[in-house]
């Protein structure tokens, strides 16, 4: 099963960035977007042989996730149980015969760490909703998770650490969702890789200078992170500040 994962920063902007050329060249089972900063009915987008999921904001504009499968799910859950997490489009859980599919976009901490608190709170309760999943068939987790979670996974670890993204706290609720059960398919292939990024400023040309973040994921259920074959970054793929995520998985 091939499942692709991409932060769009705006799905209406990024249809006429290449988009649409993208996703009929890669043509994945189950294709999950973030930021997609739009309700449903404000774009005509057809994907045949697709089943279309929306999770938007009640704010226009803003946050939001989507999901196209070409299976159809057995269920649909939006958001998490705690009706504070409720506004903000930020989690998409489907389930299928074999597995969980939970797509994420996860809080920023914001600039001054003015949302940090409410992070750590939605990490946890975001926690709890994966370990209640993970009980009953395994889960595959995939998204923004607003974290690069070890020095590895960015080009200026010592100048970042009080920054959003990267501060201790971040990173340690990062270790606590693994240490609960799941791999970072990503490190798990390649452990040692450097450079590896999926997030650019726009500024200073950070990305024509890889001067980049991994915070892009895809996580799996540890029990079954040998059925993992593939896990990549489309780091050539532009019209967004991040770029796509891949998982290729038997499943």
């Amino acid at each position: 099963m091939n499942l692709i994962s991409w932060n769009v920063n705006g799905l209406r902007a990024v249809l006429n960035k290449g988009f649409m050329d993208f996703f009929i060249a890669e043509q994945p089972d189950i294709f999950c977007l973030q930021e997609t900063k739009m309700q449903p009915e404000q774009a005509d987008i057809k994907l045949e042989g697709y089943e279309v999921y929306w999770n938007s904001a009640v704010k226009k504009g803003y946050s939001g996730t989507a999901v196209f499968s070409k299976i159809k799910p057995k269920t649909v859950m939006i958001d998490l149980e705690q009706e504070e997490h409720g506004l903000e489009g930020r989690v998409l859980t489907l389930e299928y015969d074999d597995f969980y599919l939970v797509n994420v976009y996860s809080p920023n901490s914001q600039r001054g760490l003015a949302r940090l608190d409410y992070r750590m709170i939605w990490q946890d309760d975001f926690c709890t909703h994966l370990k209640r999943l993970d009980v009953k068939k395994p889960v595959i987790i995939c998204g923004d998770m607003n974290v690069a979670h070890q020095e590895i996974d960015l080009k200026n670890p010592k100048s970042n650490q009080k920054n959003a993204g990267f501060t201790p706290q971040e990173r340690e609720k990062m270790t606590e969702l693994l240490e609960a059960g799941f791999i970072d398919s990503f490190r798990y292939l390649y452990p040692e890789q450097t450079g590896a990024y999926t997030w650019w400023s726009y500024m200073f040309n950070a990305r024509e200078k890889n001067v980049g973040w991994r915070i892009d994921y895809f996580l799996v259920s540890g029990r079954i992170k040998e059925q993992i074959r593939e896990a990549k970054i489309y780091s050539e793929v532009t019209g967004s500040d991040h770029c796509p995520v891949g998982l290729e998985i038997a499943i």
